[in-house]
């Protein structure tokens, strides 16, 4: 029987809590320092925007920790996170139901809009569990180099509906995002038994089924490579995408550009929904 929304919440919140505990400070470095690899800051120099997952620590931390080194290495004074808001509340369900089925008027669905610290709208967004991971890492490296870094704003899009333009609370965010680093958060495709696909049409997380997964996640880059928010908001329904809004946000502040995967794994859910 499927967990009610809620305990999935707490669920995944004790997950995560747990994987970080393991994790330990030691690790938390350890994974900092393998994700110099890449040196991302030039990308958040130049406006563009960076996009780290928020799965299974153990799997994608490196992912998120070289976003962390990039923004710190910046420069910049201000870093603005637009984060996932995942629906946790069967009304939040609801919504985001009847605006893929266009079944209501944006202006009349009450959730619509922008979350985050300091704002006087729904705090739903205290208890997702998406940027626990980045900050995390944020503690972590800032703790190391002996920084408070820079001033970091989290904000929480719900219900863009392929509008971002008139999103409520959007101008605040156009207005910080001109003189901030821009990064995002995405677990762009969810699939298998667990999430709903038929045996017959699931893969395994094998070259087969990596490589079906970064065509889809592609797909939805082209997609925001072209403005084409409705589009995007339709595909983000289809591949299971976590990042409908927070997308379409980030591409209309942001402006355009082209979106490119650095790095391509997996997070195995099995345990988390009792079901391959």
């Amino acid at each position: 029987m499927a967990r009610e929304p809620d305990q999935l919440q707490k669920d995944i919140n004790a997950l995560y809590i747990s994987e970080h505990n393991e994790l330990g400070e030691y690790g938390a470095l350890e994974m900092l320092d393998k994700a110099r690899k890449w040196d991302l800051s030039i990308t958040l120099e130049t406006g563009g925007v960076l996009v780290f997952p928020h799965a299974g620590v153990a799997d994608c931390g490196h992912q998120i920790a070289a976003v962390v080194n990039a923004c710190l290495d910046s420069g910049a004074d201000t870093v603005l996170i637009i984060s996932v808001l995942h629906a946790f509340t069967r009304e939040m369900e609801a919504a985001r139901v009847r605006v893929a089925a266009r079944g209501s008027k944006l202006e009349d669905e009450s959730l619509r809009g922008i979350q985050g610290p300091g704002l006087k709208t729904s705090e739903a967004w205290r208890g997702d569990h998406a940027l626990m991971s980045f900050r995390h890492f944020w503690e972590a490296e800032t703790k190391r180099r002996g920084i408070h870094g820079p001033h970091v704003i989290e904000r929480y899009p719900y219900l863009a509906g392929g509008m971002p333009y008139n999103l409520p609370g959007i101008d605040e965010l156009e207005l910080i995002a001109r003189d901030a680093a821009v990064v995002s958060t995405a677990d762009p495709f969810h699939h298998g038994i667990g999430y709903g696909d038929s045996p017959e049409d699931s893969y395994y997380p094998d070259r087969r089924g990596l490589e079906f997964a970064r065509g889809r996640i592609e797909e939805g880059i082209n997609l925001l490579e072209e403005a084409d928010y409705w589009g995007y908001n339709q595909h983000c329904v289809s591949a299971k995408s976590d990042a409908r809004d927070a997308g379409q946000v980030f591409r209309y502040i942001c402006g355009p550009m082209n979106g490119r995967i650095l790095d391509l794994t997996y997070s195995d859910a099995t345990e988390l929904y009792n079901a391959p």
